[in-house]
C-alpha cells in the first residue's frame, strides 16, 4: 500500500535533487546529502505530534550526516582548485546528457534514496515505537558516520602535506576506502533499525532495494577509484606494495581489488 507520507517526502527529495540539473553529478553528490537531510526533516514535521525521544535522534542523525557529506564536497568543490582540476579529466561535465536521460536519472536518484531511508520512514508510519533494535540500528550509524567524516578529515590533511601521493596512513592503512566502508556502516546501521518495524513484502523489498542498491553503489565507487589511482600512482612501488597489501573495502577480507569486475559501473 502507497503511503502518502512517502509521497511527501519523495517530493521533498525530488526537489533538493533538482541542483543536478545545473551540474550532472550533483544528483549523486550534493543532491544526495542533502536529500537524507530532507528526508530527517520531513519525519519531523510529518509527523510532529507523534514522536518520542528515539525518533527525534534518528531525525537528527539523517540530517546531520547529509548536512556534514554535502557540506564538506561542497568546501572541497569551492576551496580546492587541485580537486577540480582532476576531477575535470575524471568526470564528464553532463553536457552530452539530454533532457530525458537527466530526469530518468533525477527520479532514479530521489528514489533511491527514498528506499535507502525506507526503513526509518516505516518504523514512524508504523508507529513501531523506538525499541532496542532501533537504538542498535542508531549507535550503528553513528558509528558509521563519525568513520566516514574521520577518514574525509585525515585525507584532507594528508593531501594538503603531500598533494602529489596516494594516502596510506590513519584508516587508510585498514581499508583503502574507508570513507566508502563508513557509507556502508551508516546504511547497515539504518537497515538495522528498521528490521522490527518493517511490515509486508512490500516494505521489506524497498528496504532491501536501497540497501543493496547502496552497497552495489558503494563497491562501484571503489572501482572507480581503484582505477584512477591505478593510472596516477600505478608505476609507483610504494603504491603498489600498498594495494597488494591492503584490502580495497573491508577490513581483514583479502579483496584487495575490484577493478576486474566491469559490471560495478555506475
Amino acid at each position: 500500500m502507497l503511503h502518502i507520507e512517502l509521497l511527501y517526502i519523495l517530493i521533498a527529495i525530488l526537489a533538493v535533487c533538482f541542483i543536478g540539473f545545473k551540474k550532472y553529478v550533483y544528483f549523486i553528490s550534493l543532491g544526495y546529502g542533502f536529500s537524507i537531510s530532507i528526508v530527517g526533516l520531513m519525519l519531523l514535521i510529518i509527523f510532529r505530534n507523534n514522536l518520542d525521544l528515539g525518533y527525534i535522534l534518528g531525525s537528527i542523525i539523517l540530517i546531520c550526516y547529509g548536512l556534514r557529506l554535502s557540506g564538506y564536497l561542497l568546501i572541497r568543490e569551492l576551496k580546492s582548485s587541485s580537486y577540480n582540476k582532476k576531477m575535470k579529466n575524471e568526470i564528464s561535465d553532463g553536457s552530452h546528457m539530454t533532457i530525458p536521460l537527466k530526469i530518468m536519472l533525477w527520479v532514479s536518484c530521489a528514489l533511491l534514496y527514498l528506499f535507502m531511508t525506507s526503513p526509518v520512514i516505516y518504523r514512524f508510519i508504523n508507529q513501531s515505537g523506538s525499541d532496542t533494535c532501533y537504538y542498535i540500528g542508531l549507535i550503528i550509524t553513528v558509528l558509521g558516520i563519525l568513520l566516514e567524516a574521520l577518514s574525509d578529515l585525515q585525507k584532507s590533511k594528508a593531501k594538503k602535506k603531500n598533494p602529489n601521493r596516494f594516502v596510506d596512513t590513519g584508516l587508510f592503512k585498514i581499508v583503502r576506502c574507508p570513507n566508502y566502508l563508513g557509507e556502508l556502516i551508516i546504511w547497515l546501521g539504518v537497515f538495522v533499525s528498521g528490521i522490527t518495524s518493517l511490515s509486508g513484502i512490500g516494505q521489506w523489498i524497498i528496504a532491501l532495494i536501497g540497501f543493496i542498491g547502496i552497497i552495489y553503489i558503494m563497491f562501484s565507487g571503489a572501482r572507480r577509484l581503484e582505477l584512477r589511482q591505478d593510472r596516477t600512482y600505478g608505476k609507483d612501488k610504494d603504491y603498489q606494495t600498498y594495494i597488494k597489501k591492503t584490502p580495497i573495502l573491508i577490513p581483514f577480507i583479502p579483496l584487495y581489488s575490484v577493478k576486474k569486475y566491469k559490471w560495478l559501473v555506475g
